[in-house]
């Protein structure tokens, strides 16, 4: 018996890293899928591996017509829409406040921020008239403290996820509708690829050099896989969430905690030695 037997779930940005995994781990568990992506051969290849529970369509996440025919189609497949997975977003334009260029900016903000609003806008009917649901939206630990993201404007446009998160669970809250959010750490995917420049199909084949470039970034000896988000995204979509409402749960192996025990030990001893240089 899986943990989303019966469930049916939203799920955007599924073809590739946190979102394609997140897919994979929905189905296994039981739930009923629809699935969203701008890539047409990678969106209808998942699906196809897996199989009648899961339907792929070709959204674009910051048009609102495109998202609220993606809400509906899960209700008119499958009856319901229990989660909604607001995941889908990618790299901003990098480098300091002066070199910002507003239609970049702008663009970004929309992937990242006005999908979510779209996706929570259209899912929420569906939910109140249900009298349950749970959604989930991608934050960042970038929203959450400065300097963890290459992008100022990634981590603004995460911030306001964040926030934008608690708003609408206080308000969904009363109709037994729960809005959580997720915030990664350094999690091995190709968006630090993407975020360099590089081509979507050369940042998909970094994920093997980001376990590495990461592995010691936290006390946890090893970088974040897709595995660590989706798991999570699992728990709050189930039943065993049901009391957890307007929550940012992050996800990072304590990178965000403070200073690694190991370099303060290493500043100690360093301190040591100057004090011994003074005495």
């Amino acid at each position: 018996m899986g943990r989303l037997d019966g469930k049916v779930a939203v799920i955007t940005g599924a073809t590739s890293g946190i979102g394609l995994r997140t897919a994979e781990v929905f189905v296994a568990e039981g739930a009923k899928i629809v699935i969203a992506g701008r890539r047409i051969p990678e969106g209808e290849a998942l699906a196809a591996r897996l199989g009648a529970n899961c339907v792929f369509r070709q959204t674009d996440v910051t048009a609102e017509v495109q998202m609220q025919a993606l809400i509906a189609l899960a209700v008119e497949k499958f009856g319901r829409i229990d989660c909604l997975f607001n995941n889908a977003g990618g790299p901003a334009q990098t480098g300091g406040i002066e070199g910002l260029e507003v239609e970049r900016f702008d663009a970004a903000m929309a992937t990242l921020v006005r999908s979510v609003m779209l996706g929570m806008k259209h899912a929420a009917p569906h939910m109140k008239k249900q009298g349950f649901g749970s959604i989930i939206n991608n934050g960042s630990i970038a929203g959450r403290l400065a300097g963890y993201s290459s992008s100022v404007v990634y981590g603004a446009a995460k911030a306001a996820v964040i926030h934008l998160t608690k708003c609408v669970a206080m308000e969904l809250g009363e109709s037994n509708v729960r809005v959580n959010s997720i915030s990664p750490g350094a999690i091995a995917t190709g968006i630090f690829g993407k975020a360099l420049g590089l081509s979507t199909e050369a940042a998909e084949k970094t994920p093997a050099v980001m376990r590495d470039v990461y592995k010691a970034a936290q006390p946890i000896p090893r970088a974040g896989i897709p595995d660590d988000i989706a798991h999570a995204a699992v728990f709050l979509a189930s039943d065993e969430s049901s009391f957890i409402n307007g929550h940012d749960l992050v996800i990072d192996g304590a990178m965000t905690g403070g200073r690694n025990w190991s370099q303060q030990q290493q500043g100690l001893s360093a301190l040591r030695k100057a004090f011994d240089q003074g005495a």
